[in-house]
């Protein structure tokens, strides 16, 4: 009796597995649009141009559109407006960019850090396709930024660290996480294929 109820519970998981791909993928075919989320460094531009090739999509780096629309780097937008107003901006397109994955215009969209953490953002991005977490420990976050000043909320070792530990809440509400423990993208870019959505 335990061992048919132990194989009712698998055949019950399984079958919940199913659904969950199911349903991911009608999302997905819904609304073509993988977002790749995480903290600064992580690799999401490289890893979400790579993915689109692979995808034959388009891809679209967010910080890139904006400092394309308002000529000026994210650091001088940051500098010279705050980042009150960064935030709104960013959120405009983060919109933009949505309703044209909504039109049918299959994207891979790399985030900026902060992105996913805002909640504005976050609520529209679970609802308009698949977020995917590129979780990159602090000890490689470091390594990869070797003191780099072009990125303005990376200027103080301290607080960069309080900001990695609290952004993370907002990162976990990605629909998946994928582990980077290595300097590959390409493997990274084959972890993601293998996930249950395509």
């Amino acid at each position: 009796m335990y061992y048919y109820g132990f194989l009712r519970a698998e055949i019950w998981v399984a079958a919940f597995e199913t659904v969950l791909s199911h349903n991911m993928l009608l999302k997905l075919k819904r609304t073509p649009g993988i977002y790749l989320v995480g903290f600064m460094a992580a690799g999401k531009s490289t890893v979400g141009r790579l993915l689109a090739d692979e995808l034959g999509w388009h891809f679209s780096d967010l910080d890139e559109d904006i400092e394309a629309a308002h000529g000026a780097s994210i650091a001088e937008i940051f500098d010279q407006q705050g980042e009150e107003e960064f935030r709104r901006i960013e959120h405009e397109h983060v919109r933009k960019r949505i309703r044209e994955i909504e039109r049918g215009k299959p994207m891979v969209l790399a985030l900026g850090g902060g992105a996913f953490a805002q909640e504005m953002n976050r609520g529209l991005l679970i609802e308009s396709g698949v977020p995917i977490w590129l979780d990159c420990s602090l000890e490689r976050v470091r390594d990869r930024l070797n003191g780099s000043s072009d990125r303005p909320l990376a200027r103080d070792s301290e607080k960069l660290a309080e900001l990695y530990e609290e952004r993370r809440t907002a990162y976990a509400q990605a629909d998946y996480r994928i582990a980077i423990e290595c300097d590959d993208p390409a493997e990274i870019v084959a972890a993601i294929l293998k996930l249950p959505i395509f």
